[in-house]
């Protein structure tokens, strides 16, 4: 993901003085950007970063030439708000590009969980974020307020040895369940059983290991120009 941003910005023919890049690292200094970096986790956040939240951004208005988002904006409550907030702290014709998990993202784990805890508890808890649609995400790029808006996507499935272990990289991701209307109580062992159970039964390949896709979109947009006076 990190390579895929910067290959985007490395074909944009235009200097950018001042660029954040707020979430996952980048994979490597693009055209020598001097970046800010930040994150809302304060523990993602290099020496000399900000902590911030893509709903409340500590910039003035019309300040940055490039601002970056890289596997955030899936986790804030109101996307259309953070999107109208980020174009207003670019400068006119500036740069807005982001990363965002899609709805498709780890479909596998959310249909077992849905099935062992229907079969066991007798009903369901919200376990993911809702994910935006690709065909929605240029639509909120428009409604935003940004020109050319571009929205595309790609699908990467990474396999496990075992279900656990996919859980352990999204806990070292940060990306935990974070609603508000999910369950208080731990999940019941019972239950987490059956559905590394369902897991394997549905979607085990001939290697034995599991799949789990991360569908990644991606959004490309501008911020209007000043109109000639």
């Amino acid at each position: 993901m990190g390579e895929e941003l910067g290959d985007r910005i490395a074909a944009t023919p235009r200097p950018f003085a001042r660029a954040v890049w707020c979430g996952a690292r980048p994979a490597s200094d693009v055209k020598d950007i001097a970046w800010l970096r930040g994150d809302s986790a304060a523990r993602f956040v290099p020496p000399g970063g900000l902590v911030f939240e893509e709903e409340r951004l500590p910039f003035g208005e019309r300040v940055l030439d490039l601002y970056v988002s890289a596997l955030t904006l899936h986790a804030v409550n109101d996307l259309p708000g953070a999107l109208t907030q980020i174009r207003r702290s670019l400068k006119p014709d500036s740069l807005f590009l982001a990363a965002l998990f899609g709805g498709q993202t780890l479909h596998e784990l959310r249909a077992c969980l849905g099935k062992a805890e229907i079969e066991i508890e007798g009903g369901l808890s919200p376990r993911v974020s809702p994910l935006v649609d690709v065909r929605d995400a240029g639509a909120l790029l428009q409604r935003a307020g940004f020109g050319q808006p571009v929205a595309d996507l790609d699908a990467i499935t990474v396999r496990y040895e075992h279900p656990l272990k996919l859980l352990a990289d999204l806990r070292g991701m940060g990306e935990t369940n974070v609603l508000t209307q999910r369950r208080r109580s731990f999940l019941k062992r019972r239950v987490l059983g059956r559905a590394f159970e369902i897991y394997g039964e549905t979607f085990r390949g001939a290697d034995g290991r599991v799949p789990a896709t991360f569908e990644i979109v991606y959004l490309t947009g501008w911020s209007p120009a000043k109109k000639p006076t």
